[in-house]
């Protein structure tokens, strides 16, 4: 197994596992109220299961494509709080904070997931 894939497959499990606490965490501060909270926390568990995978070589591609599909869904997904993370980062305010952190933190995640994603399957070329 070349190393780039186990590096892959080694980030796909660890942002995998911050998703899964950024998830939680944005449930918790939201007093329980919000389940779409926990959307970074299924991404998370979709990440950590794609890198298990991907520990076996023989399916790398599949982990590599999957990681990369999820993580353009999960920047896709998340863009609809941008205005509010600029109007954060502006000095504006916001209704509440756990939205636009999480989005943030899901877009950022996985963006690092994709720039991973990338090299991989330059170096595999």
């Amino acid at each position: 197994m070349a190393a780039n894939e186990t590096q892959t497959a080694m980030v796909g499990v660890v942002l995998g596992a911050v998703l899964v606490v950024v998830g939680i965490g944005a449930y918790v501060s939201t007093d329980f109220v919000h389940v779409t909270a926990l959307i970074p926390a299924l991404f998370g568990l979709v990440f950590v299961a794609l890198g298990f995978v991907g520990r076996n070589g023989n399916r790398q591609s599949v982990v590599t494509y999957g990681l990369g599909v999820f993580a353009l869904l999960g920047v896709a997904g998340s863009l609809r709080g941008v205005p509010d993370i600029l109007a954060l980062l502006t000095g504006g305010s916001v209704d509440s904070l756990a939205g636009p952190l999480t989005q943030g933190l899901m877009i950022l995640v996985c963006l690092v997931v994709l720039g991973v994603v990338g090299r991989d399957i330059r170096a595999n070329r």
